[in-house]
């Protein structure tokens, strides 16, 4: 259920829009296609084409999706170059995400799934061991960030003996000079290095394959993320979220992270008929989990998932419309795409 404040949200989205539309903005032409920031990570992209088959077959625009960064692709939003971004990990990009509104070029419509949390994740047999697996604990004391400065052995870097291997996330990512700014404030510069993956893919695979083969890893990652909802991982503790020292130093948690979806604020009045559809768009981190881990157990691709997900979840879908032609435009498509 939506929660009185994301309605409140919505409504002066909505509101905005016909005052927009009143201005006598042009309105989107059936040749003009509609990009999505297509971030490198699976759950974004899956909502893309999640959020992209509805607009494509309910409302007849053409779609596309463009590959890039957080911080290219906000900056393709601002200009209108990118019309739609269905997750925007907000409290990442803070200062230009403001900005941005501030400066009215984008409008925020609000979660796309709640909080979604991030941090530093071991598998959970490292701790506590897997009788099952005959797999004895590995670090029994081990809680904290602060504490891996005690267990850098388990986790030696091969190729820096002497120190640990952390697994950071892709370069060109924010967080990754976010772990690096941690690394620092918890003295980790002496036992760990922090290993550049390359890809979500690549540290993904990492992970996937130290938990089959019972190793120790250390990694940050995040949810909803098919790793994460398969795969039996413990977060590290780190000092509670406190907005002064995170702003000096990173030295604190992670704050509790809003993954939002927002629009160029020119769409807006030219495709006022996609807004209460991307305003009414919200999804659990249970369902994109579910998603994802059809993902990788079936071997699927970002638009397979995407069709999993409007086919098992039609009732949340049709939630978000507001017109039975739509609806039966998208379901109609929907059943011929996978029979």
């Amino acid at each position: 259920m939506k929660s009185k404040t994301g309605k409140a949200v919505r409504v002066a989205t909505i509101l905005l829009v016909l005052f927009l539309v009143s201005t006598g903005i042009a309105g989107v032409t059936s040749a003009e296609t509609l990009q999505f920031a297509d971030f490198s990570w699976d759950s974004v992209q899956v909502h893309n084409r999640i959020a992209g088959f509805i607009i494509h077959h309910g409302f007849g625009y053409d779609v596309d999706y463009t590959f890039g960064d957080t911080e290219p692709l906000l900056l393709g939003l601002r200009r209108g170059d990118i019309h739609i971004a269905m997750e925007m990990w907000v409290d990442n990009i803070l200062d230009a995400y403001k900005e941005a509104l501030a400066a009215g070029e984008i409008i925020d419509f609000g979660s796309n799934f709640p909080d979604s949390p991030q941090g530093w994740y071991v598998p959970t047999f490292v701790i506590e061991g897997d009788e099952d697996r005959d797999i004895e604990p590995m670090a029994p004391d081990l809680r904290s960030v602060e504490d891996l400065a005690d267990y850098w052995e388990l986790f030696e870097e091969a190729e820096h003996p002497g120190k640990g291997r952390f697994y950071n996330a892709p370069t060109g990512w924010v967080v990754h000079d976010i772990n690096l700014a941690k690394f620092e404030a918890y003295g980790l510069e002496d036992t760990f290095v922090a290993f550049d993956p390359g890809s979500d893919t690549a540290l993904a695979t990492a992970i996937v394959r130290a938990y089959e083969r019972g190793e120790p890893i250390v990694a940050y990652y995040w949810e909803p993320a098919w790793v994460t909802g398969l795969l039996d991982l413990t977060m590290l503790e780190e000092p509670p979220y406190d907005p002064e020292i995170w702003e000096e130093t990173r030295g604190t948690e992670f704050p509790a992270t809003r993954v939002h979806i927002a629009i160029n604020s020119e769409l807006a009045g030219r495709a006022p008929e996609l807004v209460t559809f991307l305003a009414n768009y919200e999804t659990t981190l249970e369902q994109t989990n579910e998603a994802l881990a059809f993902m990788y157990t079936e071997d699927a691709d970002v638009d397979e998932a995407a069709l999993w997900f409007l086919d098992n979840f039609r009732d949340v879908w049709k939630g978000f419309l507001y017109n039975d032609d739509v609806i039966e435009r998208v379901e109609q498509a929907l059943d011929e795409e996978l029979n």
